[in-house]
């Protein structure tokens, strides 16, 4: 595996980034006889990539990861050094590098995320921006909305004058230095990634840089910071019936809150069974699958408005959901309809550095992440919402539907008879198990069994101990079964 960078303009760029990085929001790959790899068509491509979150194309990889040699290209290679001159106006900041991998010729666009201008092609005046690992064009609607998110897209890249360069954590950024290959100073490698400014020797930093960076950012940026609220019970109460059992504010740069919260976290929430019909194991699972929630709190810690100070990102923990809220409305493109597969960064030079560490694996996946994980974990789909220019996520859970609701004793039962239950029978407990309570009629419908077949066996799982009937009528439709206490 080749680890050492190839390319002088950036040094996380070596042959296993070419050959085997997933494209992604950063990083697209054009080979030799595939479509759209006119020189228009690879313009489109950059001026996408100006217009979201910068990136890189490389132009004679094919998508699969060979490496090819534009040496043995047909085509006019003059006219792609001089595509970025030819067809994208305004004039844009995109740095253009030929390297020799293995002997191919190789064409590298290093394309910088712009914060203020919109770019389009120059003979046709189309906008495009890039999504995920897909190039969209925009209608004139949708560009006046991308010039509104730029705008706001500023305060990340606002200097801190007073800012003492002792309080930055030199360790972690010592470790982001080796991930990315980079050979020279801490100072230069935050003005290398646009975290910082230098002029006449003077380093200024940025305040993404310190949301990144600092030992403290609170001390510059105030609320920058995450608070975790615990609730007995399913709503918050005040006065006499009080009901926070904890109350922790974490305070640190945000690699450090993501590392500190998942094990924070983690150690907070409870287990509960889940019932596997194949096997008719009951299967220890968390309370919320940690890959719907931990992308929750990095998709907030990305995305918040950083500018709207006073509101820190609060996670309230009640015993039937998870509520994660951050300030800031949504970005403009961004709606509660298509939030699963819209994307655009408001903070695209804290989401390019986490990418780069490796918190997330791909961070512009975040939103469909969650939403398939707590699938998968049969729990409620996430719900997002947006309330006083606030964005609420709230994650629902079912421990308290089945952890205090079935003992030992059924666990053992259910799990030793399996094998004997028939269809139905296994039908019934799973219903039980998934609504903690049924009537004759719910148990018959979900089955597809008429209701002397299924009150049989009802009976049957009441003689051994399982089920017990809720209802103080001798004859009565709407008696309640349950799992016996």
């Amino acid at each position: 595996m080749t680890t050492h960078s190839i390319s002088e303009i950036n040094p996380v760029v070596t042959k296993t980034y070419l050959e085997t990085k997933q494209e992604n929001q950063y990083f697209e790959r054009k080979g030799l006889g595939e479509k759209n790899t006119k020189p228009t068509k690879i313009a489109e491509e950059l001026i996408g990539m100006l217009n979201a979150d910068g990136g890189i194309l490389a132009f004679g990889v094919s998508d699969n990861g060979t490496l090819q040699d534009l040496k043995t290209f047909d085509g006019d290679l003059d006219k792609y050094r001089s595509l970025i001159f030819d067809f994208i106006q305004p004039s844009p900041n995109i740095t253009f590098e030929e390297i020799t991998v293995d002997d191919c010729l190789i064409f590298l666009y290093h394309v910088e995320q712009e914060l203020e201008r919109v770019f389009f092609r120059k003979d046709n005046e189309s906008v495009y921006l890039r999504v995920n690992d897909t190039n969209r064009i925009l209608n004139r609607e949708q560009v006046k909305s991308l010039e509104y998110d730029k705008q706001i897209r500023k305060f990340e890249e606002e200097s801190q004058v007073d800012f003492d360069f002792e309080d930055i954590d030199k360790p972690l950024l010592e470790s982001y230095k080796q991930k990315i290959n980079y050979n020279g100073n801490l100072k230069d490698l935050l003005v290398k990634k646009y975290l910082a400014n230098k002029k006449e020797g003077v380093y200024t930093i940025k305040k993404a840089g310190i949301l990144l960076f600092a030992k403290d950012p609170e001390k510059y940026i105030p609320s920058a910071s995450v608070r975790y609220i615990r609730y007995e019970g399913i709503e918050a109460k005040t006065g006499v019936e009080h009901n926070v059992i904890k109350d922790e504010r974490f305070e640190m740069n945000i690699p450090n809150l993501i590392t500190q919260l998942k094990i924070f976290l983690n150690a907070s929430f409870k287990d509960y069974y889940f019932l596997d019909i194949e096997s008719g194991k009951f299967k220890k699972v968390p309370e919320y699958p940690e890959e719907a929630w931990l992308e929750a709190v990095v998709n907030a810690l990305c995305h918040r408005s950083y500018n709207v100070q006073g509101n820190a990102i609060y996670i309230k923990h009640f015993d039937n959901r998870l509520e994660i809220s951050n300030s800031g409305p949504l970005p403009a493109q961004v709606s509660i309809e298509n939030i699963k597969t819209e994307r655009y960064a408001r903070n695209p030079r804290i989401s390019r550095i986490l990418e780069d560490m490796g918190y997330v694996r791909q961070l512009n996946e975040g939103v469909s992440r969650i939403y398939e994980s707590m699938e998968k974990s049969m729990l409620s789909v996430p719900e997002y919402s947006v309330r006083n220019n606030n964005v609420y996520l709230v994650l629902r859970n079912k421990i308290s539907n089945h952890s205090k609701a079935i003992s030992d004793y059924i666990i053992n039962e259910i799990e030793g008879k399996w094998k004997e239950y028939n269809s139905t029978q296994k039908n019934i407990l799973m219903y039980l198990f998934m609504n903690c309570e049924g009537k004759i009629d719910d148990f018959s419908s979900y089955t597809g069994v008429n209701k002397n077949t299924i009150r049989s066996y009802i009976n049957d799982f009441i003689e051994k101990n399982i089920m017990e009937r809720i209802s103080e009528k001798e004859r009565d439709k709407n008696a309640l079964y349950v799992f016996k206490k």
